[in-house]
């Protein structure tokens, strides 16, 4: 498919992973093989097409890609424990090519879409599906796809509202580490999760770095003391 489009018209300059298959059930009813199949369809799938663009890209110093996420993966659903984990594994997916291929201008982003589509046509109201017709969300696909397209993005759209997802990080806490360290975690629980001064971490790094520098501060304070 990639070598028809460089045959064709040279180079590739966007590629949208939108594959995808639905195997509902509670993950107590669901078989392992269609938690297999669903990962490998939404995940693999987007992962052969875009290993297969991302040479030509990085040559090209351009790229566009939209990975095809959803609220399943991002906020959770009954019954879709197969189809979340393969969808939220495409924003991780979307965090790390999107940080290798800056250099190049490659810009990767997340679309979670909500459309009346053969997945959801049984699934809702006649009049709800009418409102969500796939028309809707051309808007934010062709944004994410655009020459100023943003990059590590996540946008909601369905209906003609847009929204954005934000995998974020609290401010927390320092805890320590000695015996009585899961106690006083429990004991601050709702500081370490209060969501006031919330950061959108550039990388997997800012994890270790806002928690190596908390401890680093309350070694200094305790030796001072």
């Amino acid at each position: 498919m990639v070598q028809q489009a460089v045959d064709a018209w040279g180079r590739v300059d966007i590629l949208v992973n939108n594959a995808g298959i639905l195997r509902d059930k509670s993950f107590a009813k669901m078989e392992l093989a269609d938690f297999e199949l669903v990962m490998n369809v939404h995940l693999m799938g987007a992962v052969h097409c875009t290993k297969a663009v991302w040479a030509i890209m990085n040559e090209q110093k351009y790229g566009r890609i939209v990975m095809t996420t959803s609220s399943s993966g991002l906020y959770g659903n009954f019954g879709q424990s197969n189809y979340g984990a393969a969808k939220m594994a495409l924003v991780g997916l979307m965090q790390t090519l999107s940080i290798e291929g800056a250099k190049n201008d490659i810009r990767v982003n997340c679309l979670a879409p909500t459309a009346a589509t053969r997945m959801t046509e049984d699934l809702m109201p006649e009049a709800v599906l009418a409102a969500l017709k796939p028309e809707a969300v051309v808007p934010a696909m062709l944004v994410l796809a655009s020459q100023e397209a943003p990059n590590r993005t996540i946008l909601c759209a369905g209906a003609g509202a847009f929204e954005a997802a934000h995998i974020t990080m609290t401010q927390g806490a320092w805890i320590g580490t000695d015996a009585q360290a899961p106690e006083r975690l429990a004991e601050h629980l709702a500081e370490v999760t209060n969501r006031a001064g919330e950061t959108v971490p550039q990388s997997g790094a800012a994890q270790g770095t806002n928690e190596v520098t908390k401890a680093m501060a309350n070694m200094s304070e305790t030796s001072l003391a």
